[in-house]
């Protein structure tokens, strides 16, 4: 069985505080990407995982690995599973790859075994996994509030292109969040873009998204800021960095605008991405 792992962006990302367990109250609008990684999932004798990304160890660390034994110990499953992942998702990057390989897996077995559990108990289930996985578990457009477990899927019909444009450094996410300034990071609100979303009203966008994470993920890897600028100066309306970094991404329906962009990254060290949403 093949099952696609879709990358994700946040379009807008509020740290609303933190909470007295440590993790921190989140708001988002976070949107699921075509680009993805690709799990090839089977019932085996063992389990056995393997990638094409030597980058990657497929070791207990690992979401892939984490998920298989998440269902297996959740559901009392006696099959083993042989995973096989196809990489494309950077790492480090705020795009929810190793969270998607996780949600594709609990999807596949959910498959595999006809479990029946519906898709939004399984999505719940995932944030076992992690605070991203339930999100990816649905890959629908969400306003998403907590730590990540609470969601609103809505729909909207705009396809632009999504540039994706990621320095060859990546930032860790827990950094990221202890070098948070609340007091400096800018507190975007949600439900005023999923509305513009929804009144295909995008011409607003620009003055109404945010990331709080911005800032602190500027103070850990200055390419970061280096590129949103750049991007500003190449004349497009709608840039922001994804997640807790390092990508930042560029909406725009100006196909040659897209294409200078890529040619002026081709020969730098960057991960660089010509999308759109998904589905």
């Amino acid at each position: 069985m093949i099952v696609e792992a879709h990358a994700k962006i946040n379009l807008t990302l509020n740290v609303v505080g933190k909470r007295e367990d440590g993790y921190h109250e989140l708001e988002m609008i976070m949107l699921p990407l075509a680009l993805h990684d690709t799990i090839e999932i089977s019932i085996a004798k063992e389990d056995m995982f393997t990638t094409d990304d030597s980058q990657v160890a497929m070791d207990d660390a690992n979401t892939v690995v984490r998920a298989v034994q998440l269902m297996r110990n959740t559901f009392a499953l006696k099959e083993h599973f042989h995973v096989h992942l196809h990489k494309r998702i950077p790492s480090q990057a705020g795009l929810a790859g190793g969270s998607a390989d996780g949600a594709a897996v609990l999807r596949g077995i959910h498959n595999l075994c006809h479990l029946s559990i519906t898709m939004e108990e399984l999505a719940q289930l995932g944030k076992q996994l992690g605070a991203d996985v339930p999100f990816c578990v649905l890959q629908e457009s969400a306003l998403v509030q907590g730590i990540g477990e609470k969601l609103t899927p809505f729909h909207f019909d705009w396809k632009p292109h999504v540039l994706l444009v990621k320095p060859s450094i990546g930032v860790s996410t827990k950094e990221a969040f202890a070098t948070l300034d609340f007091a400096k990071c800018p507190h975007p609100n949600a439900h005023t873009i999923k509305k513009l979303l929804q009144n295909k009203e995008y011409e607003q966008l620009p003055q109404y998204i945010a990331n709080s994470l911005e800032y602190s993920a500027f103070q850990l890897v200055p390419q970061i800021a280096d590129i949103k600028q750049e991007l500003i100066a190449m004349g497009f309306p709608c840039v922001l960095m994804s997640g807790s970094g390092s990508t930042v991404f560029a909406l725009s329906e100006d196909e040659t605008r897209i294409e200078k962009a890529i040619h002026h990254y081709a020969h730098t060290d960057m991960f660089v991405c010509d999308t759109t949403f998904y589905p």
